[in-house]
């Protein structure tokens, strides 16, 4: 009787040994909760693809995309049957440039964004001097709370009486460290609205502002009309600067805002996680491999994603004919003559560098009373 497996556990059985191999190849070690945590990777993507019908065979995915995910979610242990989630994943549509045998332009990519218990998975397994990472503070408006006040390398703890009440106005880790000293970080509301202004830079990157017809796209645009895309970009990006955190409840900005961001009952808690991860990232740490940190720099930093993907996008979208310029020398004119110089003396060839004449000896006329030599 034959082994029966389904096509989720082909999957993995193909996708777990290769990641073990190339991060042994890489010297890092796969632990068994590694190993658990890219089968539980495999399980996650595979219902985001069956929710858009797509298929691990589908033509218009993106594997490679795939195998790079799974290899960051082995090197930061990050689970995705954690509850709460520490990382989610989505499908996005990606130009990247057609084959011949394809014309279409479009491939279907996972996307990984890791959620804020994964970020604090991450500090309390490779904070720098860290032994463990407390339960944070959400200080809301009607709270009562107090700043630590520093003396020198004394520090007074902050205090705080919760009341539950108003908006999250900051949030506080307490974070013990390796001397059993405890370190008190604090990200406030406000220092959210950077990651607004970014998170509308994103939305603008393909947006023409109706300066292109319909069915055009930003490549399509001249110029000229690149020019008043970018004077726009600008324009909604200082508004959304001068408005701060105002920018959600505005109806000018509200169509470049996603609804995460915008809607009463997900904006706080979207506010509190761009606050923690606002202090998270700022914590030291020591991932022991410079290849497991590279990882985490391109997993985390969403500037760097952001540019990675245009980059994939605008790839080889052009071609670009380059001539090279063959450099015309200059002769220089020759010197005027000199009139005070005196004349050049003739050139009296020397007669023993003089080339021999073949037959010349027997041509010229004997005068009389000469011999020929050798009768």
């Amino acid at each position: 009787m034959s082994n029966f497996s389904t096509g989720l556990v082909k999957v993995t059985e193909t996708y777990a040994p290769m990641i073990e191999r190339q991060l042994s190849g890489n010297g890092v070690h796969l632990d068994p909760y590694g190993k658990q945590c890219v089968v539980n990777a495999i399980s996650a993507i595979n219902t985001v693809l069956e929710s858009k019908a797509i298929t691990w065979n589908d033509d218009k995915l993106d594997r490679n995309n795939i195998t790079q995910i799974l290899m960051n979610i082995a090197a930061l242990k990050l689970n995705a049957a954690a509850s709460p989630r520490e990382v989610f994943f989505q499908i996005r549509n990606v130009n990247v440039k057609a084959k011949p045998s394809d014309p279409d332009n479009w491939r279907k990519q996972i996307e990984m964004g890791i959620e804020g218990d994964g970020n604090d998975a991450i500090l309390a397994r490779f904070g720098r001097n860290v032994q463990q990472v407390r339960p944070y503070w959400v200080v809301r408006e009607g709270d009562k709370f107090e700043y630590p006040i520093f003396n020198g390398l004394q520090m007074t703890p902050p205090t705080w009486q919760p009341t539950g009440k108003g908006d999250v106005v900051r949030v506080v880790y307490p974070i013990i460290m390796n001397d059993n000293s405890i370190q008190f970080f604090i990200g406030e509301r406000d220092d959210v609205a950077k990651n607004l202004v970014a998170h509308i830079n994103n939305n603008l990157m393909n947006e023409t502002f109706g300066i292109l017809p319909y069915g055009k796209n930003r490549h399509d645009a001249s110029p000229e009309q690149k020019k008043q895309i970018a004077a726009k970009k600008a324009e909604v990006l200082n508004l959304a600067k001068e408005a701060g955190l105002g920018a959600l409840d505005d109806p000018e900005l509200q169509g470049y805002i996603s609804p995460a961001w915008s809607e009463f009952q997900s904006r706080e808690q979207m506010l509190i996680r761009k606050i923690r991860n606002n202090i998270v990232k700022k914590i030291p740490k020591d991932f022991g491999s410079a290849f497991v940190e590279l990882l985490h720099n391109n997993t985390v930093d969403e500037s760097y994603t952001t540019v990675q993907r245009e980059i994939a996008e605008n790839a080889n979208s052009e071609p670009i004919d380059v001539k090279p310029e063959v450099p015309v020398t200059e002769q220089a004119p020759p010197p005027p003559p000199n009139p005070q110089a005196p004349p050049s003396p003739p050139i009296t060839p020397d007669p023993m560098e003089m080339p021999l004449q073949q037959g010349d000896m027997f041509d010229q006329p004997v005068t009389a009373g000469q011999e020929r030599p050798g009768f």
